[in-house]
């Protein structure tokens, strides 16, 4: 464990005893995510590449008796208590808090006894930035309350839990890929994920030994209408399946896109249909190489999935296209916008020794627009 995942450790573990006036019985952790490519394509039953970061969000728990549990937050300095009632149904627990009782919710749900809680819960994890954050809390608390009742969930089974709490306890239509990757991925990898049959691979990502980094970017832009936007794209894309005839967009293999095309009634539907298609056949081809050892070739796949989220999903902001632009500009290999959209990160490649002159262009393109002065870090594949 590194020096900052034990103060993350260390931070939980002190908020509970403060609360508690005790010690926890463990502490529980699960990483943030930057996803490679593939943008929303995950709830299309397609492919996904996302890896974890080192930044994690820490549960530190103890049994408590009873159908009760509490939960404090660093970031917000509340507690919050609840019972078997609350989590009974959807929205009796709202706001952060939603996050663990959606969890308890599909737990019970699904037929295991709970074991009653408490938890403090510490991050360092950024909030609003497109960096799964929620599903980071997710998997935290889902793993200290297995491991606290000793409850029969193979790893392999635990994302799509964590999604069902997400989209009907808390009533965000995420796909799987935030859970998996807080879950499954591993150091140094990248995690191609199919969301249909959730099969994983784990293909090599070390950038060391290419001399490139990947430098993320927090556009620190307000996300704007991102709930309705999100299920806005997802309402588009399940329409136009059905207009097709296939189960998913998954379905549309890149080759007919055309004839695809030609059968759907409107411009906006045909675009949404273009983005998801063709993202799925990028997400291939980076995977092919990666597995080849040709990290730093995968730059133009990066940022032609940027096109296509800014004009045929139209999902990007003034703010994430100027980082984009400005990174391009000062010689990264390639940029995109990672997340939902409407806001959050943006991840480039660049050349290891060409980072501090990318991030120096970003930041002047920034002042220039009068823009927020963005976050700037660099990434490194971590373990779920």
């Amino acid at each position: 464990m590194t020096d900052p995942h034990r103060e993350v450790a260390g931070r939980a573990a002190a908020g509970f005893q403060t609360v508690y006036g005790e010690p926890p019985a463990g502490r529980w952790a699960a990483p943030g995510r930057v996803n490679l490519i593939g943008e929303h394509t995950d709830y299309n039953d397609g492919f996904v590449l996302p890896f974890a970061l080192p930044q994690r969000t820490v549960a530190a728990a103890a049994p408590q008796s009873g159908d009760r549990w509490t939960v404090w937050s660093e970031l917000t300095g509340e507690t919050v208590a609840f019972g078997a009632d609350e989590v009974a149904a959807p929205g009796r627990v709202t706001g952060w808090a939603a996050y663990v009782a959606g969890v308890v919710w599909a737990l019970r749900e699904a037929g295991h006894a709970v074991p009653g809680a408490q938890l403090a819960i510490a991050s360092d994890v950024p909030l609003g930035a497109g960096l799964s954050s929620s599903a980071a809390l997710e998997a935290a608390v889902l793993t200290a309350l297995v491991d606290l009742g000793g409850l029969d969930l193979p790893t392999e089974h635990q994302p799509r839990l964590a999604q069902r709490a997400e989209n009907h306890y808390v009533g965000a239509p995420t796909g799987i890929m935030d859970q998996s990757a807080a879950i499954r991925c591993r150091a140094g990898h990248a995690l191609f994920l199919d969301c249909r049959t959730e099969r994983v691979e784990h293909i090599p990502f070390d950038l060391d030994p290419a001399g490139l980094v990947v430098l993320v970017i927090d556009s620190r832009a307000p996300h704007r209408h991102v709930d309705g936007e999100y299920a806005a794209r997802r309402a588009s894309c399940e329409k136009a399946a059905a207009l097709l005839g296939v189960p998913a967009l998954r379905d549309v293999p890149a080759a007919d896109l055309d004839d695809a095309l030609a059968r759907l009634p409107d411009d906006d539907i045909r675009r949404r249909v273009r983005h998801v298609v063709t993202e799925n056949q990028r997400v291939l081809d980076t995977v092919e190489l990666l597995r080849a050892g040709q990290a730093g070739q995968i730059g133009p796949l990066l940022t032609a999935s940027h096109a296509s989220m800014r004009d045929d999903f139209a999902i990007t902001v003034p703010e994430v296209d100027t980082a984009v632009d400005a990174a391009l500009a000062a010689g990264a290999l390639g940029a995109r916008m990672t997340g939902g959209g409407f806001g959050g990160c943006v991840l480039a490649l660049v050349q290891a020794d060409q980072a501090d002159r990318v991030a120096t262009a970003v930041m002047a393109a920034y002042a220039e627009r009068r823009f927020t002065a963005p976050g700037l870090s660099t990434a490194t594949p971590a373990p779920g």
